[in-house]
């Protein structure tokens, strides 16, 4: 059996951890002081017991530690020698400070993002970031949830993860975790894109200093007209018959603000307005770029769908609907860890050549989480480590009932 090339002195677990260089963990952890009151469950040991309880599907502490117990004889090849209680792994979800993972994150981000991007024939598709938010919703009132109270007057909490993505990449490149009350539009404040990015988002993004100092910038973004904005038209621009064609009804440059209102800040735009033909929708988008053709804007605005792709992906392979804390550093930290073993996925869905859903991918592993497999050439062909598995299995002895 050791002699296969298809298994491994290493089970699938600690390969995909492998991908952490452990002392980078230890150079953060000294950095952030995160180590400190511990004396034997350090951050690394915290981050792998989070790993596992992601990758496995673990929904309670219980579950975690007895798991961590059963497979007690491999944890030295995730380089822990020590198994936590239920009490040290709830007190270390409380009280580390949860930065400490999202520093992890970003490193790894900035590791292996040159890996991630895909290629598209637009030019402009490398260039493309999007912004939207998402929330999580929590069994408590944790973190104040937003909408109305309900009739029993127990509201439940909810996380709300505000996330820039490349296009290109499809994995978060900045997060920034709130209460699900929190407004969104103070999020694109925070961004420090490159020169000549293009950025996409929906209406919940509106900020016309922001859009001022992007066109300063040479920022360009795409969004869609909300109802009732003031603006005043400068000039209707020629639409061009191909352009007709593809469903562009009209294209004007505006002034955002009105004349009259100094005190609002004045942006010139364009107004596309468009005819969705697989929808039947007509669409009115909201774009600071003067020379793209109008079918393009369009376009942009519906490749905004890849962030809906990146969080209906977490949502269903993670277990983020319930927590191992009920405190806000415990579920930052475990949103943290969710997406840290997403971004080590997307490594490993980007390195194999065979094409495998991302939640078939992700299952396999679940399911053969502490086998002694090489993880590669298993998911490259699947077919022939069954072949070698059919080897190894001694053939029965005969049943006294046949």
């Amino acid at each position: 059996m050791s002699k296969s090339k298809y298994f491994t002195g290493q089970p699938i677990i600690s390969q995909v951890i492998g991908l952490i260089p452990r002392s980078k963990v230890f150079q953060l952890a000294r950095q952030l002081h995160s180590d400190h009151y511990y004396k034997k469950f350090k951050t690394y040991n915290h981050l792998v017991s989070m790993l596992y309880t992601i990758m496995s599907g673990c929904t309670s502490i219980r579950e975690v530690v007895t798991g961590l117990m059963a497979c007690s004889g491999k944890l030295n090849h995730l380089g822990i020698d020590y198994t936590p209680r239920k009490s040290t792994l709830s007190d270390a979800n409380c009280n580390r400070d949860h930065m400490v993972f999202e520093a992890i994150y970003q490193y790894l981000y900035k590791r292996y993002a040159s890996f991630l991007p895909d290629s598209r024939p637009e030019k402009w598709f490398k260039r493309l970031f999007i912004v939207d938010s998402t929330t999580i919703a929590l069994f408590q009132e944790v973190l104040k949830n937003a909408g109305r109270s309900p009739m029993n007057g127990k509201r439940k909490g909810g996380v709300k993860a505000h996330t820039l993505i490349k296009a290109d990449e499809g994995v978060p490149q900045v997060v920034r975790l709130t209460a699900a009350a929190a407004n969104d539009a103070p999020f694109i404040k925070q961004l420090n894109l490159p020169v000549g990015s293009i950025v996409t988002f929906d209406m919940a993004y509106y900020s016309y200093s922001v859009w001022l100092q992007w066109t300063k910038d040479k920022i360009w973004f795409v969004t869609r007209k909300k109802q009732g904005i003031v603006y005043t038209v400068l000039k209707d621009r020629e639409v061009k018959e191909a352009q007709i064609k593809k469903g562009v009804i009209f294209d004007q440059e505006v002034l955002l603000g009105g004349k009259d209102n100094k005190k609002v800040s004045k942006v010139r735009v364009r107004l596309i307005k468009y005819f969705d033909e697989e929808k039947q929708l007509e669409l009115t988008f909201v774009t600071n770029n003067l020379k793209m053709a109008p079918y393009t804007i369009a376009s942009i605005y519906q490749k905004r769908w890849q962030i809906e792709v990146l969080y209906k992906r977490i949502k269903q392979n993670y277990p983020l609907k319930y927590f191992l804390g009920d405190n806000e550093n415990a579920i930052k930290t475990q949103i943290w860890c969710a997406l840290i073993v997403d971004l080590l996925m997307k490594c490993i869905h980007k390195q194999i050549r065979r094409k495998w859903a991302f939640s078939n991918l992700t299952s396999m592993i679940r399911l053969h989480l502490l086998s002694y497999i090489d993880l590669i050439r298993f998911l490259e062909n699947p077919d022939n480590i069954i072949k070698e598995w059919e080897k190894t299995i001694l053939p029965r002895p005969p049943s006294l009932f046949n």
